[in-house]
């Protein structure tokens, strides 16, 4: 079906341009230029520029009188009926390679008199800037007949027309603006092409939009407007591009037909004929050059004439052979040859269609270069095809590389295998033993260590916190017996006493010192209690003399460790407490802590090294009961970990601190002490969402654990 589909694509294509695209615009065309025109049918031919006699009577059939290659022609012709049209009319010559036109009428006495001058040779000569030659004639001031002398170094094709003024401007903006539209489309196609041959470096490309480009301007050439718009208004080089123009383009597309439709693999002596084409299209092009006009001229109709045939023969038998661009090619090269027909058969008077000659080709040539531009892609895809299937091929042929390599490689393996498996097993013993000797040797000592140094400072510090109550007291005797001294002696001491007592006072600064005790007392009783707190917190934490499984307050053991942590966040990290309603937990109480020690630490460097992008760091712990079991959540706002790291984290020795950072071993023996309570560890983190440990632990141990 699909195979099918792939086969029909290029004639349904071709369809859907024919009926949606150029039907419409041919029937645009033909409207445009339905509007109502007096066309001169009878033309009296004089010998000389006098105009003597009544000169010989040519009746034409169709609309246009074809003189062939004479340097000048003198005609006169009526235009008794044209006046009906309006009071004042456009009369143009449809002919835009004429270097003079001079248009003149007989006055009363038999002189002539110059009404006007056109043609390539002045320039621009009227505000339309029409490329072809254009008199203003007013029904007041011109006579019934006229009289016109042609100079031209192409061949002499006259079709004579007048129209309503004001009508013929409105129909002119209607044709420039097609013409407009016509080269935009094909400078598109050019620009488009012509960046596809960079991308792809296929030649390919390259002589298609050369052939786009110049078969565009051959046919500006043709309607006039090059000479204006490109050529500078330089008579030569515009006749000069009528050949040119038609011969490059002509070369272009020969060469871009053979190398697409690959014309020397398929059809090897249309092949060479196409050869001799391009040879041709040149002599035609040189002739043109050196002057020799007319042989140019019949150079180029027999090029074009070979090309027609040789496209038709090689295009029909490259399709039948299967190569399906060739299609594309061939219903391409349709809408070139009906506009070409229309031309042909409109310039002879077959077919009547109002639009201009040339605007048949101009839909041809611009429907055979979208078409074209589709054959193009589609060769893309058969070269992807190819491509493809090369690669297939090597993938295939790797393929069977592999498998022998594979073959050779099975008995190794399946030796490596058992060895690895031997190694492997005792990797992780080994990795088990080192991570619960340093487990407990890193216990041992950090708890012989806090229990130390709870121990040595907890007497001082009583000490201190228990005199300071008596000091207080004390001082506050000392100030009351200060203050009766201060009230009787106001009383009882003599002036000059009392003035050496308030100098000394204001020497001393009395009430300074008064204010500085009781800010000094008071501080010393926050110290004293600051420091009861931490020592209770590391007696707490240690549990060095607890080692059996004990039923402990979750909530202490917390508390206990975000005191000892309080440091290490340096006021930055906000913690947030959700303590719901738990029971106490029959655990080992150290054991524990350490677990939150550990958690708690890595969310605090998680956070820290990135309080740049972060600036509210927050730690989130949560308690709650879920059965028999108590659930404690510790979550952060960190930058998270990605699924690579999480899968690995609690791996002995894995770690992601930089060297002599981290040991990799804190999770991994925060992992082992909740896998021996019988409770559960998982961890729930993204990347930019942050890190949450949730564990899970039995409210009731099943047997006791000694370690």
């Amino acid at each position: 079906m699909i195979k099918s589909w792939t086969n029909k694509q290029p004639l349904v294509i071709g369809l859907t341009v024919i009926i949606f695209i150029f039907l419409p615009v041919m029937a645009f065309l033909a409207s445009i230029g339905d509007m109502d025109t007096f066309e001169i049918k009878e033309y009296y031919i004089f010998k000389n520029r006098e105009f003597l006699g009544d000169g010989e009577k040519i009746t034409v059939n169709s609309n246009a009188l074809g003189l062939g290659f004479v340097e000048e022609a003198y005609l006169g012709f009526r235009i008794d009926d044209a006046f009906e049209l309006g009071e004042n009319l456009a009369l143009e010559l449809k002919n835009p390679t004429f270097r003079e036109v001079v248009l003149y009428q007989k006055t009363d006495n038999g002189l002539l008199e110059e009404l006007g001058r056109a043609g390539t040779n002045y320039g621009r000569t009227n505000i339309f800037s029409n490329p072809n030659p254009l008199f203003n004639i007013n029904k007041s001031g011109v006579k019934q007949e006229l009289f016109i002398s042609i100079k031209s170094n192409e061949p002499i094709n006259v079709e004579i027309s007048l129209a309503e003024y004001s009508l013929f401007h409105f129909v002119y903006n209607q044709r420039t603006l097609i013409i407009s539209s016509y080269m935009g489309v094909m400078f598109a196609l050019f620009l488009y092409n012509f960046i596809l041959f960079f991308l792809i470096r296929d030649k390919t490309y390259f002589l298609y939009s050369i052939y786009i480009l110049f078969i565009a301007l051959a046919q500006t050439s043709l309607l006039g407007y090059s000479y204006y718009y490109f050529l500078n208004q330089n008579s030569y080089l515009y006749e000069l591009s009528i050949i040119g123009f038609s011969a490059i383009s002509g070369m272009a597309g020969i060469s871009f037909m053979r190398m697409f439709l690959k014309t020397r693999e398929f059809t090897p002596f249309l092949d060479k004929l196409l050869i001799l084409n391009i040879f041709v299209y040149g002599a035609s092009f040189l002739l043109r050059i050196f002057g020799f006009i007319r042989l140019s001229y019949t150079f180029t109709d027999v090029s074009g004439l070979m090309v027609i045939v040789l496209f038709v023969f090689s295009a029909s038998i490259i399709a039948r052979k299967g190569y399906r661009p060739a299609v594309y090619f061939i219903i391409g090269w349709l809408f070139f040859f009906i506009g070409l027909l229309v031309f042909i058969l409109q310039t002879n008077g077959l077919i009547e269609f109002n639009a201009p000659p040339n605007f048949p080709m101009l839909v041809g040539t611009a429907m055979e270069a979208i078409l074209l531009s589709l054959a193009l892609a589609e060769k893309i895809n058969i070269l992807k095809k190819e491509k493809e299937g090369e690669q297939a091929e090597k993938l295939r042929v790797l393929k069977e590389n592999e498998s022998l390599i594979l073959k050779q490689n099975e008995m190794l393996e399946s030796k490596v295998k058992v060895r690895t498996e031997e190694l492997e097993e005792t990797l992780r013993h080994l990795q088990n033993t080192q991570t619960q000797l340093v487990n407990q040797e890193k216990m041992a000592s950090l708890g012989q260590l806090t229990a130390g140094i709870a121990h040595e400072i907890n007497n001082p510090i009583n000490f201190v916190s228990s005199n300071i109550s008596p000091l207080k007291r004390d001082i506050k005797d000392l100030m009351e017996i200060v203050e009766m001294y201060r009230e009787k002696g106001g009383l009882h001491f003599t002036e000059d006493t009392k003035k050496e007592i308030q100098a000394l006072e204001e020497e001393l600064e009395l009430e300074y010192i008064l204010d500085e005790i009781d800010q000094l007392l008071k501080g010393m009783d926050d110290g004293a209690k600051r420091t009861v707190e931490i020592v209770k917190g590391l007696r707490l934490f240690s549990r060095v003399d607890e080692q059996d499984v004990k039923k402990v307050d979750i909530h202490d053991g917390i508390n206990s460790t975000l005191v000892l942590l309080n440091s290490s966040m340096s006021g930055k990290i906000k913690i947030v407490r959700d303590f719901g309603e738990i029971p106490k937990v029959e655990c080992l109480a150290g054991k524990i802590n350490q677990v939150f020690m550990n958690i708690i630490t890595n969310s605090i460097h998680a956070l820290t090294d990135y309080l740049a992008e972060n600036p509210s760091p927050e730690i989130l712990i949560k308690t709650s009961q879920i059965d028999e079991f108590v659930k404690i959540e510790i979550g952060d706002n960190g930058p998270g970990m990605p699924k690579s790291v999480k899968e690995r984290i609690f791996e002995p020795f894995f770690t992601t601190k930089a060297v002599g950072k981290g040991t990799g071993l804190g999770l991994s023996i925060v992992y082992t002490i909740i896998e021996n309570h019988n409770g559960t560890l998982e961890v729930d983190t993204a990347v930019g969402k942050g890190t949450n440990f949730i564990i899970t632990l039995p409210i009731y141990q099943n047997t006791p654990h000694h370690e």
